[in-house]
């Protein structure tokens, strides 16, 4: 089976336009570019895109590749202040020259909808998530919607980034899962894999799993993305899709989540500073 989240996240978006559009004022997404990387800037005018679609505000600062940390830091300093600023992203990677720690850390918490502050992976890990990191948040969603049941399951997450593999781990075990965290230096893949139901995938390395090392009671999570010609490929080999028992293909699986969860997290934001009730999410 697929876990279509193309279906989920247009599902969730449909949920958040009805939302939207009973509050008085627009929830305000600003996203900061550095740089003019193409697959990034494709990313961030697809998060603009679809916020608009949802009824929020969005907006994106553009600044050259050449921009220092200080300009950077300056330019949050002055979207914490803003008011009419809700949630705040800066897409990543930045430019070697930028001290990515110091820029995440100068957010806002309040205005953190990529969940990567330090006080919100601390909380996060302490199983009092403020903002949960959006592609962790939509793999938690699909595992909602497709009725998986995670209780007392053994779940197996390959990667270890802040961004991915270990809020996932912390989700995983906050609903009791039993959860193994491995990454690519890992020496017995495949004995963990075996003695795994719920195997996630996000190390960032084009069909690292295979065919063969999947059995037809796997259920899959697949995070990478990667060109592969004219397509699109994960860290899972597409053969697979046919053999385990269920899987997130790429695209149409965990991508689409991710958007929809940072779109979810600005609303979320919005409520927060106006002081409305969260239960109407």
């Amino acid at each position: 089976m697929l876990l279509d989240g193309r279906k989920v996240a247009r599902e969730l978006k449909a949920s958040l336009k009805e939302k939207i559009a009973k509050l008085n004022n627009k929830p305000h997404l600003v996203v900061v570019l550095v740089g003019s990387d193409p697959a990034s800037l494709t990313y961030v005018n697809s998060k603009k895109r679809q916020a608009e679609q949802v009824g929020m505000a969005s907006s994106i600062i553009k600044l050259p590749e050449s921009t220092s940390t200080e300009t950077l830091l300056e330019t949050v300093k002055n979207l914490n202040q803003d008011d009419s600023v809700h949630g705040i992203l800066v897409q990543l990677p930045l430019p070697k020259q930028i001290d990515t720690n110091r820029v995440i850390e100068a957010i806002d918490i309040h205005k953190d909808v990529d969940g990567l502050h330090p006080l919100n992976v601390g909380l996060l890990r302490n199983d009092r998530p403020y903002f949960i990191p959006c592609t962790p948040k939509g793999v938690m969603r699909i595992f909602e919607y497709y009725d998986i049941e995670l209780e007392g399951k053994n779940a197996l997450v390959i990667g270890r980034s802040q961004l991915i593999g270990k809020p996932i781990a912390s989700l995983l075990l906050k609903e009791n899962a039993t959860v193994t965290q491995a990454h690519s230096k890992t020496k017995n893949i495949q004995q963990l894999i075996e003695n795994n139901d719920i195997i996630i995938v996000a190390v960032g390395h084009k069909a690292m799993i295979k065919k063969d090392m999947l059995n037809e009671h796997h259920i899959v999570i697949d995070v990478g993305i990667h060109e592969d010609g004219e397509t699109l490929v994960g860290d899972v080999e597409k053969a697979s899709y046919d053999k385990v028992k269920a899987i997130t293909p790429v695209p149409g699986g965990v991508g689409p989540m991710t958007i929809a969860s940072l779109l979810e997290n600005t609303y979320i934001a919005y409520l927060r500073k106006e002081g409305l009730d969260e239960t109407s999410i």
